[in-house]
């Protein structure tokens, strides 16, 4: 299994932001062209980009497709993208409009036969976003918590035939302390699926220590505020994980 570094467009109001925790009252604005920034990362290197609409992620209505679509037309690699897909007809409309693969995750934890349903007919084109709120899986762009425990959602959704997980710990997303690898190595050894860590990256060794977890079933680690502070350098985290095997 090869240890995938994905760069994270974040996307509200049509520009490029990073939110810390999640929190949309704590927003830095990054660049106005997402398009622009997506070639950039494809040009440092990137093999896959992940890419989420924060408006849509709050209110379900997919205002930034558009510019999702463009930014997938625009690549030669593969793009995955979330937020705000609910339903069947926003995972086609999120396919439709060029990405590799859909992220569902509100709709698991709060309607979970959709999500059944929606595994069942996308396979490897779907995967489950999972976010964790002191274990809790939370929703609606990390608004709500839900009684629901996080290792038990992806096992359900495991078992219901998801076929990979991206993973977050809110309390570390945008701090850039380093992910939460304990509670990231956790739930990837309690499925049978691989596994992509999101949140908390702050520093090249952090890339390091999450590609450990790979025998753990860890396939990825979605880098965002770093590589847009300069905190990471695209190339240099990639030349540094080759190394590293």
């Amino acid at each position: 299994m090869t240890f995938e570094l994905i760069p994270a467009i974040d996307i509200r109001g049509g520009k490029c932001v990073r939110l810390l925790q999640g929190d949309y009252d704590r927003e830095t604005v990054f660049g106005e062209d997402p398009v622009q920034m997506a070639r950039r990362w494809e040009g440092e290197g990137a093999t896959r980009l992940h890419v989420v609409d924060l408006d849509a992620a709050k209110t379900g209505d997919p205002v930034n497709l558009e510019i999702v679509g463009r930014i997938a037309r625009a690549l030669s690699i593969p793009v995955q993208t979330g937020g705000g897909i609910r339903s069947r007809e926003a995972v086609l409309r999120a396919l439709e409009a060029g990405v590799q693969r859909a992220i569902v995750g509100t709709a698991a934890a709060s309607d979970p036969d959709t999500a059944r349903a929606l595994f069942a007919e996308f396979g490897e084109r779907l995967i489950l976003g999972l976010d964790a709120r002191d274990g809790k899986a939370a929703v609606a762009g990390w608004r709500e918590t839900t009684a629901w425990d996080a290792i038990d959602l992806a096992r359900e959704m495991a078992a219901a035939g998801a076929r990979r997980i991206i993973y977050t710990d809110i309390a570390t997303d945008g701090m850039g302390v380093g992910p939460s690898l304990e509670s990231t190595r956790r739930l990837a050894e309690a499925v049978s699926i691989p596994v992509i860590a999101s949140g908390g990256v702050g520093a090249p060794e952090h890339i390091l220590a999450t590609a450990k977890l790979a025998s753990s079933g860890v396939e990825g680690v979605i880098v965002g505020k770093a590589l847009y502070t300069g905190a990471v350098r695209l190339p240099e985290a990639l030349a540094a994980l080759k190394a590293e095997g």
